[in-house]
């Protein structure tokens, strides 16, 4: 089947399958599955005009819905902290679109550009399976620990699950308790974290929540339960923003005949993949240990990388 849009010729079943299998081993290691779709549509369908970074948000647009959902229906979303990193990232997507049309339509420099993001995200993956990593987040594990006895007591027990309390909101701080422990941080510090952030989900294609939520645990101290739902939302509305924007300048480049808007069925056949791989990897996870999923990922990733950047000097 060929894929008018994007050019793609490829049999259907193939997209779907593909990102099943890589958002079920990405979901279990907390990291988005967005940014192995892009390299797979550059070196394996052959998709590489600046079409290919707004397909990929709409990956995120069909196969975020149902994680979101459930951490609203659970009590887990940190509004506020959703909208300072709605709020950061949307410019930046913006400003990303445009240095992608402007600076990067040559498939050439964009691959050097999506190794540098990779290479990011796998020092970031494997960085966290060393003893000073470790060192730094046991605060954050021993939370966690006490979350999920809390939380497990709780359901035994029948009783609803504890939900993230607001205390302060403000331009300079943000205070919430999430079973009985209370984290504050600098709003203001964070909206400028995500800008840059934007700027790097709308050039290559993410959302920004494999490079921002990592931020949030380690570096700000937040444990994950109360961050994954405020980074899959600021996700889904900058793709749905990214997207929009890209759509609306593609007839701007027409007649330098440069594709920009974005293959709609392609990126829902990768999305309804990933719809389902998410959710088969949130069910597995337990069975796999988690260091090793962020090896083999951090593994994959590293060598990608380093692919795209040696060949951009060869």
């Amino acid at each position: 089947m060929v894929f008018p849009v994007s050019g793609v010729e490829v049999f259907p079943p193939v997209p779907f399958l593909v990102a099943f299998v890589i958002s079920f081993f990405t979901s279990m290691g907390g990291v988005s599955g967005a940014f192995l779709l892009l390299p797979f549509q550059i070196s394996f369908l052959g998709f590489s005009s600046p079409a290919v970074s707004p397909t990929n948000l709409v990956y995120n647009i069909v196969a975020i819905p149902s994680g979101v959902y459930r951490y609203i229906r659970e009590g887990r979303m940190a509004w506020p902290l959703a909208w300072v990193i709605i709020a950061g990232t949307l410019p930046g997507v913006f400003i990303g679109a445009i240095l992608r049309i402007r600076y990067l339509p040559d498939p050439r420099n964009f691959k050097l550009f999506v190794g540098c993001v990779l290479l990011y995200i796998a020092v970031r993956l494997l960085y966290d399976l060393t003893p000073r990593a470790g060192a730094a987040k046991a605060r954050t594990r021993e939370l966690e620990e006490k979350f999920n006895a809390r939380a497990s007591q709780r359901r035994a027990a029948r009783q609803p699950l504890g939900a993230i309390r607001t205390v302060k909101f403000s331009l300079t701080c943000y205070t919430y308790t999430f079973y009985g422990e209370t984290f504050s941080f600098n709003t203001l510090t964070l909206a400028l974290i995500t800008l840059a952030v934007g700027i790097v989900s709308g050039t290559y294609g993410i959302g920004g929540g494999s490079i921002v939520a990592p931020f949030l645990i380690a570096i700000l101290g937040l444990p994950v339960y109360t961050i994954a739902g405020a980074a899959l939302l600021g996700t889904f509305v900058t793709s749905i923003a990214g997207v929009a924007f890209y759509t609306v300048i593609a007839p701007m480049y027409a007649d330098a005949g440069l594709a920009i808007a974005p293959d709609w069925l392609l990126g829902a056949l990768f999305g309804c993949g990933g719809f389902l791989g998410m959710y088969c990897g949130a069910r597995a996870q337990k069975y796999f240990p988690a260091g090793t999923i962020k090896l083999i990922l951090g593994l994959v990733i590293l060598l990608l990388a380093l692919k795209y950047i040696i060949r951009f000097f060869m």
